[in-house]
């Protein structure tokens, strides 16, 4: 499942390249995965290739649409309206990936009223009202930290089920309810690891152009 949101992005550039048909080696080059990973991924699905000819570029990508559910608009609500939220409610690769925001909240009364795009950020207080209004079913969270459980228990309790979480905070929702969490930090701490693995494998300038000299062998006396 965490594969086929890139299968489905690879398949968008290719069609929007104006490729009609892709081999499973293409395709998998696009997706950075391998053929074999990608050929056992998508038999899951069904056979939606031609030996010979690989894959007809916009139809698995509509086939893979309707399996991950984004063949209709899905509306969302984001919480929580700072520089994160701000950007995000920016974001047009929402709308072009079956993701629809209806409404920006915040608690700052500073805020509200505030137009980003076509939307006016609304009080968190009407966050029952939106959710009935529009059935919403995904919320993001982009809050500080504090504020990120209070937050998210709110949405729970007006029928959200489903939550994507950009605060620095661990979530304890029901069952039932789903929680992806995205921290920038932590995946930067992970590209500092690699970086620093790298620079520990690396010989210095001065040890890559070294000259290595072998120790004189040990005199053997009275022999």
């Amino acid at each position: 499942m965490a594969r086929l949101p890139i299968y489905l992005r690879a398949l968008v550039t290719l069609s929007e390249r104006g490729i009609a048909t892709c081999s499973s080696e293409e395709l998998a080059a696009a997706a950075g995965v391998n053929s074999a990973k990608l050929r056992k991924d998508l038999s899951y699905l069904g056979s939606y290739g031609t030996r010979g000819v690989g894959y007809d570029v916009d139809y698995l990508r509509y086939q893979i649409a309707r399996e991950i559910g984004v063949t209709q608009d899905w509306p969302v609500v984001i919480v929580g309206i700072g520089n994160l939220g701000h950007a995000l409610a920016n974001y047009s690769g929402f709308s072009s990936r079956g993701f629809r925001v209806v409404a920006l909240l915040d608690a700052d009364p500073a805020r509200l009223g505030e137009c980003i795009g076509d939307l006016a950020i609304r009080a968190f207080d009407d966050l029952e009202q939106l959710v009935a209004e529009h059935g919403v079913a995904i919320g993001v969270i982009a809050t500080p930290a504090p504020s990120a459980q209070s937050v998210c228990d709110r949405l729970v309790a007006t029928g959200v089920t489903s939550i994507l979480n950009f605060a620095p905070a661990v979530l304890s929702v029901p069952e039932g309810v789903d929680v992806r969490k995205v921290d920038l930090s932590i995946e930067l701490q992970i590209l500092a690891y690699h970086e620093q693995r790298k620079s520990l494998a690396e010989p210095t300038p001065a040890a890559a152009g070294a000259i290595v000299v072998e120790p004189p062998a040990p005199r053997v006396v009275g022999a």
